[in-house]
């Protein structure tokens, strides 16, 4: 037997699934080159085998034959993935919110554990949610299409669906007109914030007197918060000027993940001797609470905005390949 043609058969086996169903493939495949290199080649040596291999066409298309209309997800059943999961995480999102406010556990048994929780870990936490959610809606869709019932889904009416999903309007003037002003007014912004910086090594101050102003933070804390700060008016402003030239709703993903990796970055400066002015000590605890509390509240608005621009292009692309199919 030709070495080439176990080979080939060991690599279209990688694209197939079911033991029993998988060997008799092959056997299939197996009879069908062999009996084509002896037809069409005049016999079944290697260099016989070889052609009918070559001819019979790459190991991904062969299984896909085999598999053509035995999907993972039925496609009745693929527009509930984005959907349930954005219903999902959402829960995920608040629960986690809570963890870190109020510093618990919550358990839901068995299908949820939320640990105590630092704002830093929190914000690694919620990409791992998003992926598990996502994993979780699969494996139930992809269990429900195994039985082959006809199951009716529930479907809640405040997400997507894939006939609400229309591609982005091109060619409006006007609402491209008024995401370069506000580029520009952001690109203002930044610059005001570098200017003040590059003067003073700090954007917070305690009063408005720009001729003797009084830094809110102490050198350090200042230097780092500020920089952060104008990192997040740059990602904004640039955002802006990208989108004044495509619709894309990947240019709103990737301006959604820099914030939050910035939100991050501030919610993880220390907040021990940051002040260079005095506070009370019965206040600073509230202080402390309010800012957590703000942007933990940003990054969850952030991050509801992400998930929605990634629904909405996972929708598209599904609605793409149904109208293709």
């Amino acid at each position: 037997m030709s070495n080439k043609l176990e080979a080939y058969l060991e690599e279209i086996s990688h694209f197939l699934s079911g033991r029993g169903e998988r060997e008799e493939i092959l056997s299939e495949i197996r009879s069908h080159i062999l009996e084509k290199a002896a037809t069409e080649h005049g016999g079944t040596d290697d260099a016989a085998v070889d052609k009918a291999i070559a001819a019979y066409g790459r190991a991904r298309k062969v299984a896909e034959k085999y598999l053509e209309g035995r999907p993972i997800i039925d496609p009745a059943y693929k527009r509930f993935l984005f959907r349930y999961t954005s219903v999902l995480f959402t829960i995920h999102t608040l629960l986690t919110v809570m963890a870190v406010i109020f510093q618990k556990d919550f358990v839901i048994f068995p299908f949820l554990f939320m640990p105590r929780l630092g704002p830093i870990e929190a914000l690694m936490y919620l990409p791992t949610a998003f992926l598990t959610d996502l994993g979780l809606v699969a494996l139930v869709l992809y269990f429900i299409t195994l039985s082959g019932k006809d199951v009716k889904l529930p479907w809640p009416k405040f997400a997507y669906d894939l006939d609400e999903v229309k591609p982005p309007k091109k060619g409006l003037l006007a609402g491209r007109i008024a995401t370069l002003v506000g580029a520009i007014a952001m690109f203002a912004v930044t610059d005001f914030a570098i200017y003040l910086y590059v003067k003073r090594q700090t954007i917070f101050f305690k009063n408005l007197d720009f001729s003797d102003p009084l830094p809110l933070f102490t050198a350090a804390a200042g230097r780092r918060i500020s920089l952060i700060v104008i990192a997040m008016f740059a990602a904004s402003a640039l955002a802006l000027l990208v989108k004044v030239f495509t619709s894309s709703r990947w240019v709103d993903v990737g301006s959604s993940v820099v914030s939050l990796a910035l939100i991050g970055l501030l919610l993880g400066q220390p907040f021990d001797n940051l002040f260079a002015v005095t506070v009370s000590e019965k206040i600073l605890p509230k202080i402390r609470f309010g800012v957590k509390f703000l942007l933990l509240f940003i990054a969850v608005m952030v991050t509801i905005d992400l998930v929605k621009n990634l629904v909405i292009i996972g929708r598209r692309k599904l609605a793409k390949n149904a109208r293709n199919s």
